[in-house]
């Protein structure tokens, strides 16, 4: 947020960082994380440090809920003051979620509409950007500076999500208005980017060592992920999927100093395929992506592209194994 990566005190105390805290854009961006989040603490903990409490939710929402709490505290009674009165809860194909909640704070303006998703997603709904505590127009430039800094956080493996809200004028949502989720009466456009928040979401231990044993045994290990690209192949490498020294097209490109696209693909042992590409490959180019490379990351999929690649490996006469843990892998599972 305002331009600059700052990272997180996490500790319990919380010394580190106050200037932070009085941030308006800072105190834009906690009030999205705590409204539109689903995540609550469980009842009973209050003695509990807050690092230490259980929660209900996902990770994600659980690990925002945890650093608000420790930032501005007492969330369950900043909810109360702002209670919901719309939500639009995060799908896969939207990959992003809104809440209209009530304000008593803004003399012209009732209501906040607060929204979190994939970062790409959320400022492409946008057309201002918060810069300490203004509303600017989000030019190239900008644009361009929040590109640099997704790229920074990606390329670490942290997962990094974008937050953006909207005042909505009193005379065109007064007081008690009943907002519709099914057909909203209110514009999803034209919103204000605040920032990006981006968080470490670790493989288990054990899966290099899984995946090294798997590609002894002379089974090819393919990672298909919702997450960015650039977050996805710095896992993959973390944990051998793409091995040390395999080049993709951008590598090799990179290390030549010439254009992506004049690299010949059949030079780059390793790939990885952007879910908004993979939508426009037919069955074709995506055997031939299984043929021709080793090493394979899927990332940005969509739960129909997750059964497609597992079609597409069973095409070429494999038997397809497939693990996942979320509602969005039950396709694929169930192919497999």
């Amino acid at each position: 947020y305002d331009q600059n990566i700052v990272e997180a005190d996490t500790s319990e105390e919380q010394k580190g960082g106050e200037d932070e805290k009085y941030s308006v854009t800072w105190k834009a961006l906690a009030r999205i994380a705590t409204l539109c989040n689903r995540a609550e603490f469980k009842a009973g903990q209050e003695e509990k440090p807050v690092l230490k409490r259980e929660c209900t939710g996902d990770a994600s929402e659980s690990a925002l809920l945890k650093y608000v709490e420790l930032g501005i505290g007492n969330v369950p009674k900043f909810r109360k003051r702002h209670p919901k009165v719309c939500e639009i809860p995060f799908n896969s194909t939207n990959k992003y979620q809104v809440s209209i909640h009530e304000l008593h704070t803004e003399k012209d303006f009732h209501h906040v509409l607060v929204m979190k998703g994939a970062p790409e997603r959320i400022l492409d709904r946008c057309s201002t950007i918060l810069i300490n505590g203004e509303e600017k127009e989000l030019d190239e430039k900008l644009k361009e500076a929040f590109n640099q800094a997704y790229l920074d956080l990606g390329g670490l493996g942290e997962r990094v999500l974008g937050f953006c809200h909207k005042l909505l004028p009193s005379e065109e949502f007064p007081k008690g208005f009943e907002f519709e989720a099914e057909e909203p009466q209110f514009s999803l456009q034209n919103l204000c980017f605040v920032g990006l928040m981006s968080m470490i979401d670790p493989p288990r231990a054990a899966v290099p060592d899984a995946v090294s044993k798997c590609r002894s045994a002379g089974i090819k290990v393919i990672m298909v992920t919702g997450d960015h690209p650039i977050t996805a192949k710095a896992i993959a490498k973390g944990v051998g999927i793409i091995s040390e020294g395999t080049e993709t097209v951008e590598d090799i490109a990179e290390r030549l100093n010439i254009p992506v696209d004049d690299v010949d693909p059949s030079k780059a042992k390793a790939i990885v395929v952007h879910g908004q590409k993979l939508k426009d490959y037919d069955q074709d180019k995506i055997d031939s992506i299984l043929k021709e490379h080793t090493e394979i990351v899927f990332a940005r999929t969509s739960p129909q592209q997750k059964l497609i690649i597992v079609e597409g490996c069973q095409r070429m006469g494999a038997i397809v194994a497939v693990t996942g843990d979320g509602v969005n892998d039950s396709p694929a599972l169930k192919k497999a």
